[in-house]
């Protein structure tokens, strides 16, 4: 899909990577639904400030490792720490595993900002009402505090007029933003987005492009999952081609666009631009 993309002000330089705590680290990640196995042993470092984009065609897994990082899907084995804690897992008796602590995984989430390729605003509440339910409801703000806070992001992503609009009234990028904005409300260490442009129609991508290209700028720790490679390429500080659930090819955006080593992710970007 050909989208009209944001204007992207250029990468500042990263700080040195010794300086930079670590976010993330997946090592060797494995998922099976059965006898398919999507993730095929998948490692991943980012670091305060990284944009980690995550390309490559369909079924290749990277949704998929997307939800283990935030366990909507238990990872078959592997290790996953977050903010430089280790989840705990269990064996299930048959080959996987899962979470030994659901408190663990709850803390693990509030740490964590994910924005869906399908918005899951909630349709019964307004815009403003979607963005604080979690921040009261669960994490324990006052009301106030977090209207306060509710009110400040929908602006940051241009949407303060539709604050008591209900989803079925904005349009798909109205919506996606107001996604985003729900996912900052928890004040998270990471951002991941799973492919959040896939559902839009064309002339609408630029506006969710440019907000998430804000949040690259003033240096928000994302993982991004995405078809839009133009995109890729400008924002992330790191790229990363997975193939079949493998790792095909990674490195900097200007190197894995520019001169890429793997014939497979020479046809996918030939396929995509």
């Amino acid at each position: 899909m050909t989208a009209p993309q944001a204007a992207v002000i250029a990468k500042p330089p990263h700080p040195a990577t010794a300086e930079r705590a670590e976010a993330i680290h997946i090592w060797n990640l494995h998922k099976r639904f059965g006898e398919l196995e999507v993730l095929k042993g998948v490692s991943l470092t980012a670091r305060d400030g990284d944009v980690v984009a995550l390309i490559g065609g369909s079924g290749s897994g990277k949704s998929t490792f997307l939800r283990c990082i935030n366990f909507l899907e238990n990872p078959t084995s592997g290790v996953i720490r977050i903010n430089g804690e280790n989840v705990r897992m269990v064996s299930d008796g048959e080959g996987g595993q899962y979470p030994a602590d659901r408190r663990q995984i709850e803390r693990i989430r509030s740490r964590l900002g994910m924005v869906f390729q399908n918005f899951n605003l909630w349709h019964h509440m307004t815009l403003l009402q979607n963005v604080v339910e979690v921040p009261i409801h669960v994490l324990g703000m006052k009301r106030d505090e977090a209207v306060a806070l509710g009110e400040q992001l929908l602006e940051r992503v241009g949407l303060s007029e539709k604050r008591d609009v209900y989803p079925a009234y904005l349009s798909g990028g109205q919506q996606q933003r107001g996604a985003i904005a729900r996912a900052l409300a928890i004040r998270p260490r990471v951002m991941l987005f799973d492919e959040p442009t896939s559902a839009l129609d064309p002339e609408l991508v630029g506006e969710v492009l440019k907000v998430i290209a804000d949040l690259a700028k003033e240096g928000r720790t994302m993982l991004l999952v995405t078809h839009e490679m133009k995109f890729a390429r400008e924002v992330a500080s790191h790229v990363i081609y997975l193939h079949n659930g493998v790792i095909e090819e990674e490195g900097p955006p200007e190197t894995l666009f520019g001169a890429p080593k793997s014939n497979r992710l020479k046809q996918f970007i030939r396929t995509v631009s």
